[in-house]
């Protein structure tokens, strides 16, 4: 199609709408950038890590600033006091989520809890997860296979040690959190390297590219037809296709009367249970099945792993954190040989590192779009209806106002003096890696247990240096821009055995 035809499309419509809006009564928004006709502010936004481009402009228009994306309207908040009037105050107000093409899609239409409105079924559905999926008895049932996981990456370091080698944390961790995720959900081990493997990763990350992607009709609802110039259209509905099949193919197997019964009973298992026992007011179909596995699979693969990599990053360039980490645990544990679970209550200067890790590189930067149903305020501004609202976690995590003069530097022992309280579980709101409210993540527990265990069994049975070469002010700390923030180089070290 004639580009020219296309800008001046966008253009009338964009007139009509200037002209209808002149006409609204004059609102006290939020400061913010100025931006062009049409676009708005699209053309300043960073792709690579926008929660730095987005701290930047708190600096200069405050706590809350809006911005124009394309057609919808914006708005950030950057500190703790804002995030608690949000989440706590007004969540009511603020607990939709955009109707946003890649998330819809990939989501069932919305019957995943991450990306679906708040709606009697989404209540219904949270409560089922929170009572037969992510509770402290469900988590522990699991234990069995997170420590045996464990284990095999365990085994794998030793083997580099007694070479003198070098093993990329990143990629084991990787590898741990993708082999226990997969027992957990589908009563299943694939082969690390195998055929299936390979398929689920692949499947996994089109999923999470499809739903952190913005649609043209997203942002210009009147031309929607881009997507299908650009090809999104057809990316979005192959990669539907693939993750349909592949999910279908499971329950299939799951149904199969000869299927060995697994030794743990799984999450798939659970929910086809429940498909059977239709428990609720709604019909539970194999529509909402697949939907409640991605809410298992797609934040629950690579976060913990991501998690850990960053507490061992800064670990190794603060040596006394790293060797008072390592005590702590040695003594507690003994000359036992691992770290169990149990034992974990008993570390709190492990804990202190890992929520400090999660402070400085929330794996969650930007907590997932908020949509206000109704005109509202926030901070004394006004905040129309249908209003995108994104709290930055990871700004909300350098606020002077909650953290002092010192937010940018790694210090695990506030959390043992000055903010001995604070902790992730959704009523500090200078510290939210899992979000709070009503929208908070429901597999909390879940996910911390994936990371306590690997990270605890590396600080006692190994000693971690860099290699030959490379300095601890050599690592880089760059970030990997998607859905969850990883640490951009692999964290590769050398372990030496200590028990």
């Amino acid at each position: 199609m004639d580009l020219f035809l296309i800008i001046a499309a966008m253009v009338a419509v964009a007139a009509f709408f200037l002209l209808r809006s002149s006409t609204k009564k004059s609102l006290r928004l939020p400061p913010g950038p100025k931006g062009l006709p049409i676009i708005g502010n699209l053309h300043q936004m960073e792709k690579f890590n926008p929660q730095h481009f987005l701290f930047r402009l708190s600096k200069l228009y405050g706590p809350i600033f809006t911005m124009k994306i394309g057609g919808r309207r914006l708005a950030v908040i950057s500190s703790a006091e804002l995030a608690k009037e949000l989440l706590k105050t007004q969540d009511l107000n603020f607990t939709a989520r955009p109707l946003l093409k890649g998330q819809q899609t990939m989501s069932y239409q919305g019957r995943e809890l991450g990306f679906g409105q708040y709606t009697a079924y989404y209540r219904e559905m949270r409560k089922m997860c929170m009572v037969n999926l992510f509770s402290p008895n469900r988590v522990a049932s699991f234990r069995p296979v997170r420590e045996e996981e464990c284990q095999r990456m365990m085994d794998k370091i030793y083997k580099a040690a007694d070479q003198s080698g070098t093993v990329d944390l990143s990629e084991l961790l990787l590898s741990f959190t993708n082999c226990v995720v997969c027992r957990q959900a589908f009563g299943k081990r694939y082969n690390e390297y195998g055929t299936e493997m390979k398929r689920f990763i692949n499947i996994l990350y089109e999923t999470q590219a499809l739903l952190g992607t913005l649609f043209f009709s997203d942002l210009f609802p009147y031309f929607g037809f881009l997507d299908n110039l650009t090809g999104l259209n057809a990316r979005l509905k192959r990669a539907f296709k693939e993750l349909d099949t592949y999910l279908q193919e499971l329950l299939d197997e799951t149904l199969d009367p000869s299927r060995p019964k697994p030794e743990t009973e799984s999450f798939i298992d659970l929910l086809m249970q429940i498909y059977k026992d239709q428990p609720f007011s709604i019909k539970f179909t194999h529509e909402n099945v697949k939907a409640m596995i991605l809410d298992i699979v797609v934040p629950g693969t690579d976060t913990a792993a991501a998690v850990v990599v960053w507490a061992m990053t800064y670990l190794i360039k603060y040596p006394e954190a790293m060797k008072k980490a390592q005590d702590e645990v040695r003594n507690v544990v003994g000359d036992k040989g691992y770290v169990s679970e149990e034992d974990i209550p008993n570390l709190p200067y492990l804990k202190a590192v890992i929520k400090e890790s999660l402070r400085l590189e929330p794996v969650i930067p930007i907590l997932l779009h908020r949509e206000t149903i109704a005109d509202a305020k926030i901070g004394g501004y006004d905040i129309p209806a249908k209003t995108i609202i994104q709290v930055n976690a990871w700004a909300v995590s350098r606020d002077t106002a909650a953290w002092g003069d010192n937010p940018n530097e790694f210090i695990p022992e506030r959390f043992m003096n000055e903010q001995k309280g604070v902790d992730f579980k959704g009523q500090d709101f200078e510290l939210l890696p899992f979000g709070s409210g009503r929208r908070m993540c429901p597999a909390m527990h879940l996910g911390v247990a994936m990371v306590e265990i690997p990270f605890a069994n590396l600080l006692y049975r190994f000693d971690w240096s860099l290699p030959k070469g490379i300095k601890p002010e050599d690592i880089k700390m760059d970030v990997m821009t998607g859905l969850a923030m990883h640490k951009k180089d692999h964290l590769v070290l050398a372990p030496r055995t200590h028990i």
